[in-house]
């Protein structure tokens, strides 16, 4: 891996800091796809160590839920809008995304440039067949790309010392967690200061995808808003209270930060 700064600044195009915003009490940055395959190229030339968590509406909620999430999130690096939800949110809201940052096609794009450049991948994350099948089949999508290691996602916090030394003997340059919410926000945060990786990026369930025990929604679906309606119906009787809740719940956040913005808006008018 070449670690020029004159390659990391081709690389990154001369970007700048992305500008972070507010979507109903949670900060997201403003980036597209590609700018953020660029962001992260970047980074991972001039080794600066990098916690990306993803933003969809489920998370939304659980930040004014939890507030331990929330000041995970405050202490990333980069904070990607997952879910349409969010998008469209952040464009009432008069604060626009650029668009969807989906984690798997970020993972995909991030794990082609690992072939392309050189950049060492690690995988942790999913039951210990699933992680397996996953090495196998991105071994098989993109020649040249180096899997370092990897590891099943069921061990105890107790076990991550260990962990932590086993990926920082692999020479990894970029981990992909594949783990739920919120294990893998506080995994990223409890251990990449101990971590060799410049790049933690949380993946959810994107290794069940590449390995073929669930599929993505169709394209269109996907552009629509409706990926969660998709896994719905792929598992209505662990999913629906949860969508319902959760739904329900954001869009009430998002009211209510409008109706707040409306209201400042007119008190500056009227005075």
């Amino acid at each position: 891996m070449s670690s020029s700064v004159d390659l990391a600044e081709k690389i990154r195009g001369g970007a700048n800091t992305p500008a972070r915003i507010c979507v109903a009490g949670c900060p997201v940055d403003k980036l597209s796809l590609e700018e953020a395959v660029k962001e992260l190229c970047y980074r991972l030339e001039l080794r600066i160590r990098t916690h990306v968590v993803f933003v969809n509406a489920a998370k939304v909620v659980r930040c004014r839920q939890h507030p331990a999430l929330r000041d995970v999130l405050e202490r990333a690096d980069l904070l990607l809008a997952d879910g349409v939800p969010v998008v469209w949110a952040s464009r009432l809201l008069g604060r626009p995304l650029p668009g969807r940052v989906n984690g798997t096609d970020l993972m995909e794009r991030m794990l082609r440039a690992a072939a392309e450049r050189g950049y060492r991948v690690y995988l942790l994350g999913a039951r210990r067949e699933v992680v397996t099948r996953t090495v196998v089949e991105i071994e098989r999508r993109y020649p040249g790309v180096q899997v370092v290691g990897f590891h099943h996602g069921y061990f105890q916090e107790s076990e991550e010392e260990i962990l932590a030394r086993e990926i920082n003997a692999s020479g990894a340059d970029l981990i992909l967690l594949g783990m739920s919410t919120p294990h893998k926000e506080f995994w990223g945060d409890r251990n990449l200061p101990r971590l060799g990786v410049a790049v933690c990026q949380g993946v959810g369930g994107s290794f069940d995808v590449l390995a073929g025990v669930v599929g993505r929604a169709p394209v269109w679906m996907q552009r629509s808003g409706l990926e969660w309606f998709y896994r719905l119906l792929q598992e209505p009787g662990r999913l629906w209270r949860r969508y319902l809740e959760t739904n329900s719940a954001f869009i009430w956040l998002v009211l209510t930060d409008l109706a707040s913005a409306w209201k400042a808006r007119w008190a500056k008018n009227v005075s």
